[in-house]
Parts: C-alpha cells; sequence; structure tokens
C-alpha cells in the first residue's frame, strides 16, 4: 500500500525562526540593577557601589561560548522537494 505525499500549501521555502532561541546574556539583569540603584539613589550613591562591581566583572568576563547552530532549515531545505504536490513538479 502506497502513501499517498503530505500536501502542503504553496509556501516559498520551509523554515524555522530563531531554531536556537533566544541566545543568554548573563549582564542585563546586573545593569538592571545597577540602573534601578542609580535611579533610587543617585549616580554616585555609594550602595550601589558593590552592584557596579559586579556588573564590571560580568563585562569584563570573556563571552561565553557560542552554542552549536541547529541544523534544521538545512534538512527541511533538502526535503521540501519530496513534499510538494506533484502537480507542482510535471510543471
Amino acid at each position: 500500500m502506497s502513501q499517498k505525499p503530505i500536501r502542503l500549501p504553496p509556501l516559498k521555502s520551509l523554515r524555522v525562526h530563531n531554531p536556537n532561541g533566544q541566545r543568554e546574556r548573563p549582564c542585563v539583569a546586573l545593569m538592571s540593577s545597577v540602573l534601578a540603584c542609580w535611579a533610587s539613589t543617585g549616580h554616585n550613591a555609594a550602595g550601589c557601589a558593590s552592584i557596579e562591581q559586579a556588573l564590571r566583572n560580568c563585562m569584563d568576563a570573556p563571552p561565553p561560548p557560542k552554542p552549536k547552530s541547529s541544523e534544521i532549515n538545512y534538512h527541511l531545505s533538502r526535503f521540501k522537494n519530496r513534499l510538494t504536490s506533484v502537480e507542482k513538479k510535471k510543471r
């Protein structure tokens, strides 16, 4: 028994947008804390010094290694021809 091919609506390309998800940004929370501290106590407040130092340490640290990129879009482009309708192949 042969299976019918999968019929997809007309698409220019099969693609997953942002397959790896959003990258982690470790210093954003610290920067938000520093800005909130400055807004509540003033720019040169002594109470914000520890948070400022933690932000400096975070910014000076080497960046985390980039995650391996996903190969899903490559494989989707390879299989798109198998998923298109038979009528389109005849044209």
